[in-house]
């Protein structure tokens, strides 16, 4: 049965182990070095291991004793979450909040979206961690994360909401097309510049295309090959040739003529985009109010 025990000893240990001494710990707690060493040597006593290897020059963690801090910073963490979950039922979207975005989506479509909530709500705190590879959202304390393309199967641990799916589309700057003329087929690709999209061991990305028989691929042999969706971009931009891409990385050159797009016949859905969440922290009102808001911002029609 737990008792106010297993609190005992908790705060010295935890300082002691930030610190890597007992002089600094008890420096940080008001305590004298005596009392935060005696705190120590009692919970080890009453845990019967030893938490820290002594020596005349060095404070460091035993095995038992890492092991032990990690549970102990788990726990006291989540003590903390229950406490924030309380104090947020009666009151409007505000406090610190982690959200996840991949790099290029983030930046371009995610951050206007987190910039007018920050305005809409004055109180709340976000942090925003930018990465191109599937987080663990509990391994580094991700509130939300904002997915493009989805794992081989959805955690049960996790909630998901589908925002839609890209567009990929073949385009090209206006010059570059009246230098080198206009694609009619997927054929006539064989005979342009083609900027492909670099995968993380350097080879191009396929193409996708509408055909006969649904979505199918085709190799590309590049002229260029950009591992960055933004950069592609600029790529095109400059007129150095044909690119596939999401139309939410062009939307406002295709706007503006910047990027025109070309054989629209073969354009092809992309990857699903949705939001993610821890399911344990599923009922809280901050992140049921984040989910609401993104939703409505970034869904794809």
């Amino acid at each position: 049965m737990f008792s106010s025990e297993h609190l005992k000893g908790l705060t010295p240990f935890l300082a002691t182990a930030d610190a890597g001494s007992f002089t600094r710990a008890a420096e940080r707690l008001h305590l004298s070095s005596s009392a935060v060493s005696k705190s120590v040597a009692r919970l080890e006593e009453r845990l019967g291991v030893l938490l820290f290897e002594r020596s005349t020059r060095r404070l460091k963690l035993s095995d038992a004793g890492r092991a032990y801090y990690a549970t102990c910073k788990r726990v006291l963490q989540e003590l903390m979450d229950a406490e924030e979950v309380l104090g947020e039922q009666a009151t409007e979207l505000a406090g610190k909040v982690r959200i996840g975005v991949p790099a290029s989506y983030g930046r371009m479509r995610v951050m206007p979206a987190l910039i007018d909530l920050c305005e809409k709500y004055p109180q709340l705190q976000p942090s925003i961690a930018f990465s191109d590879r599937f987080v663990d959202l509990f391994e580094e304390r991700i509130d939300i994360a904002v997915r493009i393309g989805a794992p081989g199967s959805w955690s049960q641990t996790l909630g998901q909401m589908q925002l839609g799916e890209e567009r990929l589309i073949f385009c090209a700057a206006p010059a570059y097309l009246a230098r080198r003329g206009t694609p009619a087929s997927i054929a006539d690709l064989d005979g342009h510049d083609c900027i492909a999209y670099g995968r993380g061991d350097g080879t191009a990305a396929p193409w996708l295309f509408a055909g006969e028989n649904g979505v199918e691929r085709r190799a590309v042999h590049p002229r260029l090959t950009v591992g960055d969706a933004e950069a592609q971009t600029a790529a095109v931009l400059a007129g150095l040739g044909i690119a596939q891409q999401a139309t939410w990385l062009v939307q406002e050159h295709l706007a503006s003529g910047a990027i025109v797009e070309v054989l629209p016949a073969c354009a092809t859905p992309g990857l699903p985009l949705s939001l993610a969440w821890p399911l344990a922290r599923q009922l809280t009102a901050k992140t049921g109010t984040l989910l609401k808001e993104l939703k409505q911002r970034l869904t794809i029609s």
